[in-house]
């Protein structure tokens, strides 16, 4: 290809998987490549250094460019990247360990490349993956958020929060210490069919000693499968408490809003990104109860739309790289999402 055209990257990095998009100037994606957990905080930084560059290359090797030519820019929407010293140390290592990657970068949460695949200006993203996070981006570029700080802190509404949850329960209903909401029968035999175990004791060494996040959080699909072909009682309810604290999310950056998101056509428009979004079914009752205004401090949402992204985040992320060099990216955006929901219905 001549080497005077320009190429622009994105990565989207979660805390499980990551896709990484090469683009022209004009917005062709050229290739797509896969890849593992890109979050430093999970991984260490010098791994996430390796899976990116890992990433890159074989990006570019489909898309028929040569290891050696730097891309333009990079953007890097991770999960865990929200912090400028880790930035710094990604973007740092990447330019003196990788030197032929990318020219320039641009290194954000994983929230920030969700909305700039979706939103020409803003709104909200609401990820519900194996971790959780919600941010809000005003039409100024205000930045608000709320959650975000992993599993030992937060992940309201994820699949390991929903996983745990589930745990939790049956644990507390076998030690006779807390009435469980419903029978536990269901949850308790998935649970040990899930983790391979007879007792209880068997669950210690996937907790604590062998941890692992994302086959925790796999549980997740265990207890939806109870829900939509068991009707158990317990995995709706668990379900519905999900969706519970995914709509308080919302209600909790709602304040900062500016107006001109809640007063656009079809309101608020928070886009959904994360594989627990595909059981909406079940979390719908709790989500709009949770996005409710109750205090005198909440904020009424009148209008909203939930909006499913059909493409990669990785789309967005190649967007800002983009535009910290001084390039508009052109994206088509009603092309990447899908209306999950609007209320009123």
């Amino acid at each position: 290809m001549a080497q005077d055209k320009k190429y622009f990257g994105g990565i989207e990095g979660g805390a499980t998987h990551s896709t990484m998009v090469i683009m022209t100037a004009g917005g062709e994606v050229l290739s797509t490549s896969e890849g593992p957990s890109t979050n430093h905080w999970l991984i260490g930084v010098d791994e996430c250094l390796i899976r990116i560059n890992n990433m890159a290359v074989e990006a570019k090797r489909k898309a028929g460019i040569s290891e050696e030519t730097q891309l333009d820019a990079l953007g890097l929407s991770l999960s865990g990247g929200e912090q400028e010293e880790g930035q710094r140390k990604v973007i740092e290592g990447l330019m003196s360990t990788f030197p032929k990657v990318s020219k320039s970068y641009k290194m954000c949460t994983d929230t920030f490349g969700a909305i700039a695949t979706s939103c020409k200006a803003g709104g909200v993203v609401l990820i519900t993956g194996t971790g959780s996070n919600c941010q809000l981006i005003n039409p100024d570029n205000s930045v608000f958020r709320c959650g975000g700080w992993g599993h030992m802190l937060g992940d309201e509404g994820s699949a390991f929060w929903i996983s745990r949850l589930g745990v939790k329960i049956v644990f507390d209903a076998d030690d006779n210490f807390a009435e469980p909401p419903h029978d536990i029968t269901f949850v308790k035999s998935a649970m040990q069919k899930y983790f391979g175990i007879t007792e209880d004791f068997g669950l210690l060494d996937h907790l604590y000693t062998n941890f692992e996040k994302p086959k925790f959080a796999g549980f997740c699909k265990q207890l939806a499968q109870g829900a939509t072909e068991q009707k158990d009682p317990l995995c709706l309810w668990i379900f519905k408490e999900a969706g519970r604290v995914l709509g308080k999310h919302i209600q909790a950056v709602a304040p900062k809003i500016d107006k001109a998101l809640l007063e656009g056509s079809g309101g608020l428009h928070i886009v959904c990104v994360g594989s627990v979004w595909k059981s909406w079914n079940l979390l719908e009752e709790g989500f709009l109860e949770g996005i409710k205004a109750v205090k005198s401090t909440d904020v009424e949402i009148g209008k909203f739309v939930l909006l499913s992204s059909k493409g990669s985040s990785a789309l967005g992320a190649a967007r800002l790289g983009a535009e910290a060099v001084g390039h508009d990216l052109p994206l088509d955006f009603e092309a990447n999402v899908d209306v999950l929901y609007s209320f009123p219905s």
